[in-house]
């Protein structure tokens, strides 16, 4: 008896039963996780035979057992009324029906179908031969059913395209329940069964998509709820999707290494289906929490949990790959709907353990790209199963590693958004003035500030450190950093003599509390040099940073980054300090070892790079700064995205550029552009855009009509925003004085207005992007 061909049957582009033409002959394996359409394939791959007229024999059995598979083969054997077949002796009947497939010329093909045990087709595999074909559908793979002369075919879930249109044909009746069928395929994880039986479910209960996604997304329903029950299931099946993925789960947990397979999968059902890197699984809380979940005395060591992966992955449960391992969202979702919601908290905060102790120390942009995206995506899988778990009774680490993780690869915006939906969070579960929730704030801040809204996370600092005084007193960790955070952000917003006297105090608290060498207390040394270079005083911050460097190196080590941007620090204020050239030669220097350490793509690595073009230009090579910065700007809107911080300087520095070389056309339209995204990203108001204003009305200065009014209105608008005394508002001053005097000496005979005037703006300009 064949089966039915299911209702709606989609062919799968993606496979191909034939090599060199129609008539090729051998076996087809065809291996996959239960539910995947293996069957389904064999039926339509028969039927394609059948209708093109390619067969002459059809022997269609299952391969459940050994006993089925002799018993189909005895039968076949009698209904061919081979010589000596008559049914007394099934063995007998079996093998010479076996011996016939080997020697005839009638074009058959064999079909076993659910193979549970490879050894059950021993002797009895179908012989190879021109006239015939065999088909074998199975969930294992390996070399139990490997040989030369049969094909594997590694069967998955529907592409995306196969489950629209396989979902959009089986609601074709009743259209109205079609309101959000791509919602429902990425639930199922396009699975072939289990959208056969979500749909009919949706049909018999009359239900819309997005109110089955409702269902399907409650955690109090098991996958089971979610389907017809079982004698009402869809082409003629007799297993509800859970009861098939549970087959093979309960086969790998009775396979060598015994009792294995459950705690893995537990282990795997709140982590991202996508991919898991295999060193979780053998970190030291993934051993500890294995161990205590077989509930045995000898510990789990990670031979045992590579042997119970690998057979995992012979029985199509789970694909185990070099690097990590995939397993099906609804493989997880069984797992999950047999633990209770105790058991799926502790879990949580085991496989949260593991996460941070996979973590790389500082993430190397390329070689640990592939690994820090794993990661992300199972700390976001951990806390989204594991509910409120990770808040309560403490946050737990992984919630500040993975945020930051995001934001320190470029995406503050990304790392802001992230810890203000945790702090939401914290504030429901723990309250406002947890120190738990005090510190998302700050860390909510501090990425706030990161995007470029200084003056904002100037305003949250100040209310977030009134909060800790009172609720965790002045000597608290968290009070300090805070106090250390708004006199950063001071020396940011134009204030760096009142940052180096704040962060001083700060300073000497941190060494009275935390010692010399704390990483908090080499923090505050190093933004106390930065600021007194930025106050006017960059050889003393180069002495400084050179005694930073050498305590750095003995605190961390050469390579760790937080070393190398003090290097990089050093080098930039030996070139403010008037050694351009050898500004240049050190940031070579750190250039390669930022590479080295964190990767091309790294932000520290881009601002290095930024910071060796803008000193090439300062030791005279502005032709190669100009190239430099354009390589580098491409790179940052590949990482960073245009309209990062960091990104929009640099666009600053090329926009100045082009003035400096007397490009003024293409500088007016590269400020223009940077304004535009400047305003979106930082605000019409922000210091930056303000200064990009300046540069702009400068340059339209010297090609208008009446330069001397287009700075007037220059100078009005500085006094509008910084007032009479700001120094940049008396370096406006002082040009619309110098323009006043060269149109004097222009009306009595000197060079021309305009030309003298853009030599004297250009001279303004020390460097490309250097701001007015």
């Amino acid at each position: 008896m064949v089966p039915r061909l299911a209702d709606c049957f989609q062919p799968r582009a993606a496979y191909s039963f034939d090599q060199g033409g129609g008539n090729a002959s051998g076996t087809r394996l065809l291996s996959g996780l239960g539910g995947v359409g293996k069957t389904q394939m064999a039926i339509g791959f028969a039927e394609q035979l059948m209708t093109g007229n390619q067969l002459d024999l059809l022997v269609w059995i299952s391969a459940a057992s050994r006993q089925s598979i002799l018993a189909g083969y005895g039968h076949a054997a009698v209904d061919l009324l081979l010589p000596g077949a008559d049914g007394s002796n099934t063995g007998q009947d079996a093998a010479r029906f076996h011996a016939w497939l080997a020697t005839t010329d009638r074009r058959w093909l064999v079909v076993l179908d659910d193979l549970c045990n490879a050894a059950d087709l021993k002797g009895l595999w179908p012989p190879n031969c021109p006239t015939g074909r065999a088909v074998v559908t199975t969930r294992l793979r390996g070399s139990s059913v490997g040989a030369v002369d049969r094909r594997l075919i590694q069967v998955g879930v529907f592409a995306a395209d196969e489950a629209a249109a396989y979902l959009t044909a089986r609601l074709a009746e009743q259209p109205d329940l079609a309101d959000d069928l791509d919602g429902v395929v990425a639930d199922l994880g396009n699975h072939p069964l289990a959208l056969a039986q979500a749909s009919a479910f949706m049909i018999d209960e009359g239900l819309t998509c997005s109110a089955y996604r409702q269902l399907f997304a409650d955690k109090r329903r098991r996958l089971d709820d979610l389907v017809p029950e079982e004698h009402d299931l869809p082409d003629d099946y007799h297993r509800t999707i859970a009861a098939t993925l549970a087959l093979s789960i309960d086969a790998a947990d009775r396979s060598r290494p015994l009792g294995m397979a459950n705690p893995l999968l537990e282990f795997a059902s709140v982590l991202d289906s996508a991919g898991i890197p295999n060193s979780l699984f053998t970190s030291p809380a993934a051993l500890n929490w294995l161990t205590f979940s077989r509930n045995v005395s000898e510990r789990v060591d990670p031979d045992r949990v590579r042997s119970g992966l690998r057979t995992l992955h012979r029985l199509s449960v789970v694909t185990a790959g070099t690097d990590s391992v995939m397993v099906h969202a609804l493989v997880q979702r069984v797992i999950r709907d047999g633990l209770t919601d105790e058991h799926i908290e502790d879990l949580s905060w085991a496989v949260a353990d593991a996460l941070v102790e996979a973590w790389p120390p500082f993430e190397h942009a390329e070689r640990d790209n592939a690994l820090v995206g794993m990661l992300r995506a199972g700390a976001a899988a951990v806390r989204r199963h594991g509910s409120d778990a990770l808040l309560k009774p403490e946050s737990h680490p992984l919630i500040f590693v993975s945020i930051t993780s995001i934001g320190s690869a470029g995406n503050a915006a990304g790392a802001a958004e992230a810890f203000a939906q945790v702090l939401t969070e914290q504030e429901r579960i723990l309250g406002a003035e947890h120190p738990a929730t005090l510190a998302t704030r700050s860390n909510l801040t501090h990425w706030q500030g990161e995007t470029g809204d200084v003056f904002g996370a100037i305003t949250a600092y100040e209310g977030l450190l009134a909060d800790q005084m009172r609720i965790l007193g002045p000597a608290d960790k968290q009070t300090l950093s805070t106090r250390s955070n708004l006199a950063y952000l001071q020396g940011i917003a134009g204030d760096p003599a009142g940052a180096v006297d704040a962060l001083e105090r700060i300073w000497a608290d941190h060494v009275r509390l935390f010692g010399a060498d704390a990483p908090e207390t080499l923090t505050a040394r190093s933004n106390i040099q930065r600021f007194r270079g930025e106050a006017g005083d960059p050889a003393g911050a180069a002495d400084a940073f050179a005694r930073l460097y050498a305590d750095r190196v003995r605190v961390l080590g050469r390579d760790h980054p937080h070393t190398l941007v003090a290097r990089q620090s050093l080098a930039n204020w030996r070139g403010h300090a008037g050694d351009a050239a050898g500004a240049v030669t050190a940031l070579e220097q750190v250039l390669d070892d930022f590479r080295r350490v964190v990767g091309t793509g790294h932000p520290d690595t881009l601002a290095t790079r930024e910071s060796l073009a803008y000193w090439r230009d300062k030791a005279g090579d502005r032709a190669g700064a100009t190239e430099a910065f354009e390589q580098v700007l491409e790179d940052q809107l590949r990482v960073l995205g245009p309209r990062h911080p960091i990104t929009l300087a640099t666009r600053g520095r090329l926009a100045g550029g082009r003035f400096s070389v007397g490009d003024f056309a293409g500088a007016a339209q590269a400020y223009e552009n940077l304004i535009a995204d400047q305003v979106r990203a930082l605000g019409a108001d922000h210091p930056e855009t303000l200064t990009n204003k300046a540069n702009l009305a400068l340059i339209l200065a010297i090609v208008s009509d009446d330069p001397v009014e287009a700075l007037q209105r220059l100078l009005a608008e500085r006094i509008r925003v910084g007032g009479p005394d700001d120094p940049r508002t008396a370096r406006v001053r002082g040009i619309l004085s110098a323009a006043r005097r060269i149109a004097r000496e222009a009306a009595k005979g000197g060079a021309p207005f305009k030309d003298h005037l853009a030599n004297a703006l250009r001279s303004a300009h020390e460097a490309p992007g250097e701001q007015v």
